[in-house]
């Protein structure tokens, strides 16, 4: 059974008398209408839409009727034009029918949830048609966006030309609690600082297979506030607070207090008569429970029992108006799984549907046509409210401000040995000299890792960003390299030890162009194996509209001395296959500069994209590069090296080619000159983006849509010959580029986990050392 469903025009009027009982009773025909059209969305995507396929089309019914007195309280008392909402990933057709109710949702797309071109399963900023603050979906992932939201938005304020101060919600389920990515965002130091983020979390006590014997809620509001949020606990409603204040009223509240989650959830299920019989338990308090309820009539002692205060909207108005701006905030609600619906508190309730007949009396309570289920509110005050909350709501357009200008070559030639870490160093503050306007917009996250990955110099001279100044104790140590400036103004953010963290941020910085017009050139630096910690939050954050660049440094079995443990395999096949982002991995300090200029150039705009790069730090003869010193001709080589690759050696009538990647080149070009001695001259071509030219062959494939130009400059059919691939990764990573002309291959890389050793042992090792090459090349030419 459901729980009792009043009608607005059915609600007493002891406190709902004038101008403000008014207002409530619209409020609550709104809430009613809200439940019905999620309700009514995905019962039609499941139960009315044809379904040639027969495969299940999924909603979460239940989940969205946990939160719909939340959302409405929040949305039509509370929000603000300048706020921003993550909805738990479960709730999105309760968002889409707010927005249909504010009018920024035509009515067509209510038919369409779940359909190809129509509203996403979850909110998506990109793809849905109406407004979305936040893509959610990932569970933790979106209820963590705000927090990263909010210090976006200070950064802005304070280095750009500012963002309009408002408050970061996230509508959490219960569930999502058990991510370890929301603990380790919520245990960061600066997120204590941060006034404007809010928590409501729909505490529902039920997960997707069960009811949770002991959601330990108390050991929630301890973790938050050790963690220096107010905690607002909102467990019971009104009526259940008027009961409590009758003789056996506190017996009443203890018997509940005390009961197990399955146990109450049980309760929910249950007709008046069986309540009556169960309630009072079998404790001391059992007679003036028993009698207590005897004076209550059957709606009554029903509407009672799941009166908790996640479902009471002038409860939750007081809960939102109790909320402390200095620091940040949880709010608690106890809520029922499926409340309102026939469903409501079963165990099974997280993926079930309404059958036709019980969506009809579902219309039916809540005085809807079942033939008509997306009319508007007829006219009256509900329908005032809407339109009033619409205009309250309505955000200024956007300023658009020109793109920024990017150099595309700094002019540098490197001499000497270098590291194409230490390269990324450089290039930024080259870029504070060539480009100040462009630098500015600049801002480095790193996870306690900026020396240790060469941003020193760059720290040292921009500064740490912080929500206030703070002093530098250390500022006048002569020992001391790296000066820990920190003050409002600074371009470099320092994470704790949470990759999670930083490519939440990363997401949320690389966003701001869309949310306040003002675009930031975001950069998060971590050490490559820990990409794959981050892989799924990176991914979603791309997915979301962040752009941003990610550096993995240093990388793979080249950190010989480290271990297998630092040693990554598969980072240069996943930024391959990344969609949203380009992947580059130079084997040179001009190369890394060209590479991340042209990244840079890339963000913050509506067609921008992401980049990822992988650095090394084994020290590299910048000789070896060969870069021409004609303009014309470096120009040339620079696009190549943009474009994915460039010949880096060509010999008369060669017999092999080796394409190489990466830290391995200077094996690539000492296999390549001792296998011209034995009679097989070898081309080499320096492969910086297998990415750009796996995209390159699908476009000349007719499969997507790019240039394919450097295919025929690096890899020219008449000069095709058996190819050798080698880098230090995954061998696949390489492997296509065989089938660009046909070419017999053999691919050389890492398929094995490291171990420590010296450089040339572990290249040995794994086969990655110029005699490896040079037996690799023999054996395909032969």
């Amino acid at each position: 059974m459901g729980r009792q469903i009043m009608r607005a025009d059915q609600l007493g009027t002891t406190d709902l008398d004038g101008a403000a009982g008014a207002r409530s009773r619209a409020l609550a025909e709104i809430e009613q209408r809200v439940l019905w059209l999620a309700t009514a969305m995905v019962h039609h995507a499941n139960r009315v839409r044809p379904n040639p396929t027969g495969m299940k089309v999924g909603g979460h019914q239940a989940s969205c009727a946990s939160v719909v007195s939340i959302m409405t309280a929040l949305w039509f008392n509370h929000l603000r034009p300048q706020d921003r909402v993550s909805v738990k990933p479960h709730a999105s057709p309760v968002l889409h029918a707010i927005n249909y109710l504010l009018g920024d949702l035509d009515a067509s797309y209510l038919t369409r949830l779940r359909e190809f071109g129509g509203l996403q399963s979850y909110p998506s900023r990109i793809k849905d048609p109406d407004p979305v603050d936040y893509s959610t979906g990932s569970v933790g992932i979106g209820a963590t966006a705000p927090i990263w939201g909010a210090i976006a938005r200070r950064f802005v304020t304070d280095t750009a030309d500012g963002a309009p101060v408002g408050r970061q919600y996230s509508l959490v389920g219960d569930a999502e609690l058990d991510e370890g990515a929301v603990w380790e965002a919520i245990a960061d130091p600066m997120v204590g600082e941060l006034g404007e983020i809010v928590w409501v979390v729909d505490l529902n006590r039920q997960s997707l297979d069960r009811v949770v014997p002991n959601i330990a809620a108390g050991k929630l509001h301890g973790m938050f506030a050790a963690a220096g949020w107010q905690v607002v606990t909102l467990k019971y409603g009104q009526r259940l607070e008027e009961l409590f204040t009758r003789p056996g009223g506190a017996e009443l509240k203890q018997r509940i207090d005390d009961m197990s989650n399955p146990e109450y959830q049980r309760l929910l299920r249950c007709d008046a008569d069986q309540l009556r019989q169960r309630l009072p338990g079998e404790g001391p308090g059992r007679v003036p429970i028993a009698t207590l309820i005897a004076a209550l009539d059957d709606d009554a002692l029903l509407a009672a029992i799941g009166n908790l205060g996640g479902h009471d909207l002038a409860a939750l108005d007081e809960a939102f108006a109790a909320i402390d701006d200095t620091r940040p905030t949880v709010i608690f609600c106890y809520t029922v799984k499926g409340y309102g619906l026939p469903t409501q508190g079963h165990p099974q309730n997280h993926s079930s549907l309404l059958t036709t007949e019980q969506v009809q009396e579902l219309a039916a309570s809540l005085g809807i046509d079942p033939d008509d289920p997306w009319r508007q509110l007829p006219g009256g005050l509900a329908a005032d409210l809407c339109t009033a909350t619409a205009a309250r709501l309505r955000r200024p357009r956007q300023p658009e401000l020109g793109p920024l200008h990017i150099p595309a070559d700094i002019g540098r030639t490197p001499s000497g040995t270098a590291t194409t870490q230490a390269a990324l160093g450089r290039a930024l503050l080259d870029l504070t000299r060539e480009a100040p306007h462009a630098a500015h917009r600049v801002v480095t996250v790193s996870p306690d890792v900026s020396s240790t990955t060469n941003l020193g110099g760059w720290v040292n001279k921009v500064g740490v960003w912080s929500t206030r100044e703070r002093d530098d104790w250390f500022a006048d140590d002569a020992e001391t390299i790296l000066h820990w400036r920190e003050k409002p103004t600074g371009q470099h953010i320092e994470l704790g030890i949470a990759e999670v963290n930083l490519v939440g941020l990363l997401s949320e910085l690389g966003a701001t162009w869309s949310r306040w017009g003002q675009p930031l050139l975001p950069i998060g630096v971590l050490y490559d194996p820990f990409v794959e910690r981050a892989l799924e939050p990176w991914s979603y954050g791309i997915y979301a509209g962040g752009q941003a660049i990610l550096v993995g440094t240093p990388s793979g079995v080249t950190l010989a001395p480290e271990g297998g443990a630092h040693q990554s395999i598969k980072t240069p096949s996943i930024g391959l296959e990344q969609p949203g982002c380009v992947s580059y991995e130079p084997a040179f300090a001009i190369d890394t500069e060209w590479t991340l200029l042209a990244s840079l150039a890339q963000l913050g705009k509506p067609d921008g994209r992401s980049a990822y790069l992988r650095l090394s730090t084994r020290p590299v003869d910048q000789t070896l590069a060969a870069v021409p010193a004609d303009a014309a001709a470096r120009e040339r080589r620079r696009r190549q090296v943009v474009a994915g690759a460039y010949p880096l050696r060509r010999t008369d009538n060669p017999a092999v080619t080796i394409a190489a990647m990466g830290a391995v080149l200077p094996e690539a070009l000492a296999a390549a000159h001792r296998l011209s001695q034995l009679g097989s001259p070898a081309d080499v071509v320096c492969v910086t983006s297998p990415d750009l030219l796996y995209r390159a062959m699908r476009a000349r494939q007719g499969h997507e849509q790019a240039d394919t130009w450097i295919l025929d400059q690096a890899f020219p059919p008449e000069r095709a010959t058996p190819m050798v691939t080698v880098l230090d990764g995954h061998p696949h990573t390489l492997a296509f580029l065989a089938t660009i002309n046909q070419a017999p291959v053999t691919s050389l890389g890492v398929t094995t986990f490291g171990q420590s050793g010296s450089l040339d042992d572990v290249y040995r090792h794994h086969g990655l050392d110029a005699d490896s090459i040079i037996s690799a090349a023999l054996d395909v030419a032969a």
